[in-house]
Parts: structure tokens; C-alpha cells; sequence
């Protein structure tokens, strides 16, 4: 089975907060995605730092430690000036790591911190809570912060997720799939995802086509019709694209369960009889209106039906004729 939450929340990563005192639910929170390293880096050339004393090593300990902290308290203070003495909440997502010290400092101010969050989530975070991801603390304003009016972590089998829910104007979502094995999961994924591209093309179209076969049905009549206006062997082939065109409520039926000879003289003879869409039912076998039952097809899924089917057609009728030339050849 398949569980969507009703606010459809946006995953931001595969795992909760990294330290045990971070609040583990805030809400009315701020949202602050960047990409900035907030742990302790080796610098990227080969350096040596050399000292006489115990107290050199220090200074130059407290000097490195010194240049994440700053970055640290940039966040702090930003969280200060938002939130001021509220209750509402803050939540930090790095792309990058998070060094526990760094996390001490966030989890004695409240602040959740996620680290190491997927680029393709942080640019969903984004749109989906507003604000802007940021590569550096220097110039940050409030104005990059996003907003949320829940934040949760929550355990799924063995695993840690974060949601994000209550966006006032989300432009991206996660729905949640939850399924008893990998195979269902895979199916109602495709499923969804089929379902979302027949809505976005619908949209983009701005109309649809009668479904349950009942187009191919339609256009079977119409050329059977016109064949009779066509003279030559051009009559042929008109005919064999008609015949072509009942494949797919054959399948439809045979899909079914049905007899597929049996529901498409049903489906004949019913269409002869009145002047619409006529498809097939699959739970009976019998004829129906898709109309009244709200059984639809994208319409640019039906023209590139026709377009390709021709292409193909010819293109592997070319190839019979090369290879059937290559082998005259060869006899000669």
C-alpha cells in the first residue's frame, strides 16, 4: 500500500540531527539551506606549521578552530535576529559537513542542524520553502531564510527521515511511498509517476481524447470509410493501417481477461449504431461511453501514436528492401 501525507511533505535528507540534544520536532521554524563547510579542513596545498612552545600550539590551534566558529556564530546571531525571544524555531541544512563542535555550539542555541543533504534535495528545499541557498555566511540576510511551519525527524524501519511540512506556497513536494516489498514500491512509483505526466500533458494540452480504445475505434470507421475513395494498391495499405489501429483494444480486452474477437465486434457494431466514442469495458467486456465514465487519453499521446507508428512502418520496410537488395546481389 501506498501512504501520502496530506501536506506532502519534502524530504531533506535520509537521516536526522547529527547530536542528541537538538529538538527533534520545532514548528513556525526558519529554514536556512547553504552549502558552506562547517568543520575543520586541512587547507589544500601542503602546509607545515611549526612551533617552539605549548602555548604557540595553542594560539595556532585557537586560530584554525577560530575560522569555523565565526561562520558558526553567523548563524547564531542571524537566529537571534529572526527569532529574538519567540518560540519559533530554526533549522539549518548543509550540504556540507558539520563538525561536532559546530553542532554543540547550534544545539545550545535550539538550532537543528542537518548535514551532508543531497544537492538535488537542497534545490527542492528551495522552492518549496522559499528563501535562497547561500555559499557564504558574510552577506547573509534574513531575507535567504525560507519558512515552514513544521519540522519533524521520523523513524521509518531502520532509518531516520527529516520532513518539512506546512509550506505556505511550496513549488516542489515529496510524496511518500510505503510498500511491504521492493516490487510493489517500484510498481505504485511508476504508477504516480505516470499518473503525474497524463495530468502535466492534459494541462499543457488543454484538451483530451476519448479513452478505453474508443479513438482507434473511431478512426478504424473513418479510414474504413475512406478507403473506398482510394484507387491502386494505395487502398491496401489504407487498410492494413485501419487493421493496425484495433491493436490497442485488443490488447485492452485480452489484458482484461476478455475474449478479444468477441469485444471488438461488440464494440464494432455498438459504434455503427450511435454517433460518439464508443470503448470497451474491462470489468465486463462490454461496450461504454468513456465520456460519461471519465475515461480519458492525452491527446499528444495519440498524435505521437499516429506519427510514430508511421515512421517505424517505413523505416523497417526500408530495411527489408536493403537486405532483400543486398541479398540479389550476392546471387548475381
Amino acid at each position: 500500500s501506498s501512504g501520502i501525507n496530506a501536506e506532502w511533505p519534502l524530504r531533506p535528507g535520509d537521516h536526522g540531527a547529527r547530536h542528541p540534544d537538538m529538538p527533534k520536532k520545532v514548528t513556525d521554524a526558519f529554514i536556512l539551506t547553504c552549502n558552506v563547510s562547517l568543520e575543520y579542513e586541512k587547507s589544500e596545498v601542503n602546509s607545515s606549521f611549526f612551533y617552539k612552545t605549548a602555548d604557540e600550539r595553542e594560539t595556532l590551534v585557537k586560530a584554525e578552530r577560530a575560522f569555523t566558529d565565526d561562520k558558526v556564530q553567523q548563524i547564531i546571531d542571524l537566529k537571534k535576529q529572526v527569532v529574538g525571544d519567540s518560540d519559533k524555531g530554526f533549522v539549518v541544512v548543509n550540504q556540507k559537513g558539520i563538525d561536532p563542535n559546530s553542532l554543540d555550539a547550534l544545539a545550545r542555541e535550539g538550532i537543528v542542524g542537518l548535514r551532508r543533504a543531497k544537492r538535488r534535495n537542497m534545490e527542492r528545499i528551495v522552492l518549496a520553502c522559499g528563501g535562497l541557498a547561500v555559499n557564504s555566511f558574510d552577506d547573509i540576510k534574513p531575507e535567504h531564510l525560507g519558512h515552514a511551519g513544521l519540522f519533524y525527524e521520523h523513524t521509518l524501519g531502520d532509518d531516520k527521515f527529516s520532513f518539512i511540512e506546512e509550506c505556505s506556497n511550496p513549488q516542489s513536494v515529496t510524496i511518500l511511498v510505503k510498500g511491504p516489498n521492493k516490487h510493489t514500491i517500484t510498481q505504485i512509483k511508476d504508477a504516480v509517476r505516470d499518473g503525474l505526466r497524463a495530468v502535466k500533458n492534459a494541462l499543457d494540452d488543454e484538451l483530451v481524447v476519448p479513452g478505453a480504445g474508443s479513438f482507434e475505434i473511431a478512426v478504424y470507421q473513418a479510414l474504413q470509410q475512406y478507403k473506398n475513395e482510394v484507387r491502386g494498391k494505395q487502398r491496401l495499405g489504407v487498410e492494413a493501417f485501419a487493421e493496425a489501429m484495433l491493436i490497442i483494444p485488443k490488447c485492452l480486452a485480452q489484458n482484461a481477461g476478455h475474449d478479444a474477437q468477441d469485444c471488438l465486434v461488440t464494440l464494432l457494431q455498438e459504434y455503427k449504431g450511435v454517433d460518439r466514442p464508443v470503448g470497451i469495458d474491462l470489468s465486463s467486456g462490454e461496450a461504454i461511453y468513456p465520456g460519461e465514465a471519465g475515461i480519458w487519453d492525452n491527446y499528444c499521446v495519440k498524435k505521437q501514436l499516429l506519427n510514430s507508428c508511421t515512421v517505424i512502418s517505413s523505416n523497417l520496410l526500408i530495411v527489408d528492401e536493403v537486405m532483400r537488395a543486398g541479398m540479389s546481389s550476392l546471387k548475381g
